[in-house]
């Protein structure tokens, strides 16, 4: 049962990887850029939750739903202060630099606010689960509710992208981006609502995996937020089933990694792993090899 335990443990953990590494293979498909300071978007979602839950005593619902705002216009507001204005410049590492620069602004203005301390974080899900195999095997409410969560968000977003009209400017602009403003199309609103929905999401991911893990810094994101980018990277960047396969692997990479090799090791092991596929597959597990006319 122990290793059930641990699979179960891993595919919640990558649900949340799966979540966050959306943001990233959503923006990097459609705007082609790496947003490095989504990791922070998490970080600052937690604690608008965190907030409205301990201080305003609101529900852990309205106040998942305040911090969703919150962290929205927080996405469409970066992209338009400091992404929109770089968008060709000359060198792309312009962008990168200036995601680096904004990370690190959203940190320090989280110490400044919230201090460095860490602080607890209650569970956003009063559920405490179910037990089978007459109580050899807890499944968590949290680990339930993740993995739900991530699949909800999957199939809708998956629908959204092919079925609706906005969705459909999304494929267009990722495709070609100058063919598709000739064609009437209004890129930055659409690379706008890229960041809206990858902020949101963020966001979400935030509450479940502080609601997991219930401790929150100005850091928090920081490494989920990397790893996310590596499953995001694993699945085949650009991809949404590729972000949902990849997340889930590295989670589940991770748990058993901790679980019968080295806890501290886990990450190194992750790493590893990554370059190990990287180097059989660049593109990535479900990312397809572009060739470049010249």
């Amino acid at each position: 049962m122990s290793f059930i335990s641990y699979l179960i443990n891993g595919i919640s953990l990558g649900s949340v990887y799966a979540i966050i590494a959306l943001g990233y293979t959503m923006v990097y498909g459609i705007a082609k850029m790496l947003n490095f300071a989504h990791g922070d978007v998490i970080m600052i979602g937690a604690y608008v939750a965190l907030m409205g839950m301990v201080k305003a005593g609101l529900s852990p619902i309205l106040a998942v739903l305040i911090a969703v705002v919150v962290c929205t216009v927080l996405g469409v507001t970066v992209e338009r202060v400091a992404y929109r204005p770089l968008r060709n410049a000359a060198s792309p590492l312009a962008v990168l630099i200036t995601a680096i620069g904004v990370s690190y602004l959203l940190q320090n203005l989280a110490l400044l606010i919230f201090g460095a301390n860490a602080q607890s974080f209650p569970t956003a899900i009063s559920w405490k689960g179910i037990s089978l195999a007459d109580g050899a095997l807890n499944i968590s409410g949290e680990t339930i509710v993740t993995i739900a969560v991530c699949i909800v968000i999957m199939i809708c977003l998956t629908l959204f992208v092919k079925k609706t009209k906005q969705g459909q400017a999304m494929r267009a602009v990722s495709e070609d981006r100058g063919a598709a403003q000739l064609m009437g199309i209004n890129v930055n609103a659409t690379i706008a609502l890229t960041f809206a929905i990858g902020s949101a999401l963020a966001a979400i991911a935030g509450v479940l995996l502080c609601s997991a893990y219930p401790s929150l810094t100005p850091y928090t994101g920081a490494m989920p937020g990397i790893k996310a980018f590596v499953a995001a990277v694993f699945g085949g960047i650009g991809s949404i089933p590729g972000a949902l396969i990849g997340g889930i692997l590295l989670g589940i990479i991770e748990i058993m990694g901790k679980a019968y090799i080295s806890s501290q090791m886990a990450d190194a092991i992750v790493f590893a792993v990554l370059i190990i596929v990287l180097l059989v597959k660049p593109a990535g597990l479900l990312g397809k090899n572009i060739q470049e006319k010249v």
